[in-house]
């Protein structure tokens, strides 16, 4: 029988595991997924049950069954595969479902991206009709709609900006390169801290059946905000191409301010 205070977390890489030790910390009984045996021992010495699991283009490896039982909650938090093709992400997502509801679980929270959007320019709404232009976009949306049309549990999306944290920042990436697109466009991007924070408000005030954009709300323009931060590490700053220069768009954190009055850790990254 599902107890409220279960919840399952499929994919506890960069974010879910960290994710999986707050939730803990703040007293739910964690169940862990990882794709290697190596992991385990790792999610075990962290207070978390720990579950060997792998969503496959053609099955489930893994006992899903103790897995998602006695959780009322579940977050799904694995990517796309970059490189994946032919569905393979939304199947592996329409071979969850039917365990999900055989399971009895409740509510379903499905981390995605504001890659559903695509290259589009102006203000990115939940409202609006989009068109994702990745395949990993495509793939996601594709998910978030298999998930929210199942009337047997409630899922809310939440569409995550680049994700930044601690060693972890697209600067890196970009140090010292020539030629990089889009200058004027703004940045949309999400501290870790606040994707945990952001979590576990949804969860704590039961807010369900939604879809959330979330990114801080700063958005200077890619050339501003990337030579500020390689100067600031010291890194060889980035060059920007001054052609096929578009106005990009900015990812709307309005519907998630108003539902849970989240006030962000890192506002200004």
């Amino acid at each position: 029988m599902a107890t409220k205070n279960n919840i399952s977390i499929l994919g506890c890489g960069w974010l879910g595991l960290p994710l999986a030790k707050t939730l803990a910390a703040s007293g739910f009984h964690i169940k862990g997924s990882t794709t290697s045996d190596s992991k385990l021992q790792s999610l075990a010495q962290s207070g978390i049950e720990p579950h060997l699991l792998k969503l496959e283009p053609d099955g489930i490896l893994g006992d899903v069954t103790a897995f998602l039982g006695t959780s009322s909650t579940l977050i799904i938090d694995f990517p796309p595969n970059a490189k994946s093709e032919n569905g393979s992400y939304a199947t592996k997502i329409g071979y969850l479902v039917p365990h999900i509801v055989e399971a009895g679980i409740k509510f379903v929270l499905l981390v995605s991206s504001t890659s559903v959007y695509g290259r589009g320019s102006g203000l990115a709404t939940e409202e609006m009709t989009i068109s994702p232009t990745t395949e990993s976009g495509k793939q996601l949306l594709e998910a978030e709609q298999i998930l929210l049309k199942d009337t047997h549990f409630q899922t809310t999306v939440l569409r995550f900006g680049g994700l930044i944290g601690d060693e972890r920042h697209p600067v890196f990436h970009l140090s010292g390169k020539e030629n990089i697109e889009n200058p004027e466009g703004p940045i949309n991007l999400i501290h870790r801290e606040d994707c945990l924070g952001i979590i576990l408000k949804i969860i704590e005030n039961k807010i369900w059946g939604e879809v959330f954009n979330a990114v801080a709300p700063y958005h200077p323009t890619r050339e501003e905000y990337y030579s500020e931060k390689a100067q600031d590490l010291e890194l060889p700053p980035p060059h920007f191409s001054k052609t096929n220069q578009s106005s990009g768009k900015i990812v709307s954190t309005g519907k998630l301010l108003r539902y849970i009055k989240y006030n962000f850790l890192h506002p200004e990254l």
